[in-house]
């Protein structure tokens, strides 16, 4: 089973890049997707069924802003869209897929980038998503989480850290949650295979930061405890160009 997670920032403008046929010849199982910007009627969706996959979209209240979709294979048991806190399901950030062997979440985590408001209401969601991922798990032990973090965990996932020390993404505060959560029994499914360095899943379209591959880590596939002697690869997808960011893709046995 092929898991791939990637924010589209926009995916009415990553489908004028050729999302589609990329997404054709890539042919994942499952794909999250995150900041698609668009309400499902803004979205021609038969370009996705054509391929044979069910859409599913999650989108924020607020007109191209933020939002999550899920785009299956296989029709899944269950679609849970939102996590039941109106404060975050208001900015379409989560939606979950259950399959027979495992579920996928999909989340677009808050970026604080913008202000002390937002990171503080960025402080306010790790918070919730900390006990919604454990309540989670309880019931749901075939876990992945899927999505854009807006953080990146430790120094290796990022190009510049002592210059970015007190940037919002790599604040102590961030990086200690990110430890706390994956310590807690949800395993960073690309570090599990892969421990070098310059792999990155974001660049600023600043200073042609791509291209000098000047990035950070912030896109990732979680698992659960009780998934991990079934993964099978992991691998960041630098070269899929549709976004600021890359997908990450994830191969579990089924």
């Amino acid at each position: 089973m092929k898991i791939i997670t990637y924010n589209v920032n926009g995916i009415r403008a990553a489908m004028n890049k050729n999302f589609v046929d990329w997404l054709k010849a890539t042919n994942p199982d499952v794909i999250c997707l995150q900041e698609i910007k668009a309400n499902a009627d803004q979205i021609n969706e038969a370009e996705f069924t054509n391929l044979g996959y069910h859409c599913y979209w999650h989108s924020a209240q607020k007109k191209g802003y933020s939002g999550v979709a899920i785009l299956s294979k296989q029709k899944p048991k269950h679609v849970e869209f939102g996590c039941g806190n109106e404060l975050y399901d208001f900015e379409g950030r989560v939606i979950r897929a259950d399959f027979e062997n495992c579920s996928v979440l999909n989340a677009y985590h808050p970026s604080g980038s913008s202000g002390d408001e937002r990171q503080d209401f960025k402080y306010k969601w790790m918070d919730f998503f900390y006990d919604y991922a454990h309540q989670l798990v309880k019931t749901h032990k075939s876990l992945v989480m899927s999505g854009d973090y807006n953080i990146c965990h430790k120094e290796i996932d990022i190009h510049n850290p002592k210059a970015n020390a007190q940037t919002s993404g790599f604040l102590p505060e961030e990086r200690e949650w990110m430890e706390k959560l994956i310590s807690s029994g949800f395993a960073d499914s690309f570090r599990h295979f892969n421990q070098e360095p310059h792999q990155y899943t974001w660049w600023s379209y600043r200073a042609g930061a791509r291209g000098k591959n000047l990035g950070w880590r912030i896109d990732y596939n979680l698992v659960s405890q009780h998934l991990l002697p079934k993964l099978k690869r992991s691998v960041i997808l630098p070269d899929a160009v549709h976004s600021d960011h890359c997908p990450v893709l994830l191969e579990i046995e089924n």
